[in-house]
């Protein structure tokens, strides 16, 4: 839905959506230049919103949620796994923000720490007391969005400051945002260097999708993101990417049933044709507190 349809879904003006996005608090999403909401997803922010009387008086109504990073992979294995969960992306951060406070059952997450080179465990080491777990569920290249035929010949991050490219970022609390942070400053420079768009994309197929609409010539996303799309794509990091549950969590049926698609074959031979993913350590416990 656009703007002024999702302001007559939920009977608002179109101000008050504009504050909501402004705000951050409704689940959205920005194509070149366009705020898009989609329905599933407001469907599901409006449950979660809704209070109900219960014997203990006004209850949120809440929903097994898979939240966290943005992965096209993940978001599939979802939907055909059968599992009966909802996804709702918001970045690594805001997915264990998420599950920590209870809003969600799973988080998705990719979020690199430049002081050991490690992905995630930093972040979960700081989790709120509790038994959290995090199951790996493959390896994603990292790398440069680019328009097909790299026209401005970008090979590396320090191409995309002599060109003056004009650079597009994830928002603050992605993954992708925090790992590109690190991989410019190992590459000597600051972000004042860079021909930063203003706007964020706010998943990987929007960043690509910028790229591909000439509003931007580079950004740091996922692999697949680029080839569905047909851009070039310059490998830079393999990052790890975990699913963290509670450990009362993992043995839950829905969660199980999640994990086990993600184990199938048929798991696999998706992963194959979406590009970039390697999933030799797919199911490895990486985190148990």
């Amino acid at each position: 839905m656009e703007l002024k349809e999702v302001a007559g879904y939920l009977r608002v003006g179109e101000r008050t959506v504009y504050e909501l996005v402004k705000q951050k608090k409704i689940p959205c999403s920005r194509v070149t230049g366009k705020w898009l909401f989609p329905k599933r997803l407001i469907d599901l922010w409006i449950d979660q919103n809704t209070e109900a009387v219960g014997l203990g008086g006004l209850r949120t109504i809440t929903n097994r949620v898979v939240a966290g990073s943005h992965d096209p992979l993940l978001e599939w294995a979802v939907r055909e796994s059968g599992c009966e969960m909802a996804m709702l992306t918001g970045g690594s951060r805001g997915g264990l923000t998420r599950l920590f406070a209870g809003e969600a059952v799973i988080a998705g997450i990719h979020l690199f720490d430049a002081a050991t080179g490690d992905f995630n465990l930093s972040a979960l080491r700081a989790a709120p007391a509790g038994e959290w777990v995090a199951i790996t569920m493959a390896e994603r290249q990292q790398g440069l969005v680019l328009a097909k035929g790299n026209p401005l010949s970008i090979h590396r991050i320090g191409d995309l400051v002599a060109t003056r490219a004009r650079v597009v970022r994830r928002q603050a609390g992605a993954g992708s945002r925090e790992l590109w942070d690190a991989l410019i400053a190992d590459a000597g420079f600051t972000s004042s260097a860079f021909n930063t768009l203003d706007a964020p994309a706010l998943t990987e197929t929007d960043l690509a999708l910028a790229v591909r609409e000439d509003a931007a010539d580079a950004g740091l996303a996922i692999e697949t993101a680029a080839r569905n799309l047909g851009l070039d794509f310059i490998r830079l990091k393999v990052e790890r990417f975990d699913l963290v549950m509670s450990r009362r969590e993992y043995f839950s049926l829905d969660v199980q049933r999640l994990i086990a698609f993600v184990m199938s074959d048929a798991f696999a031979r998706h992963a194959t044709l979406l590009a970039g993913y390697d999933l030799a350590r797919r199911g490895q416990v990486a985190f148990n507190s």
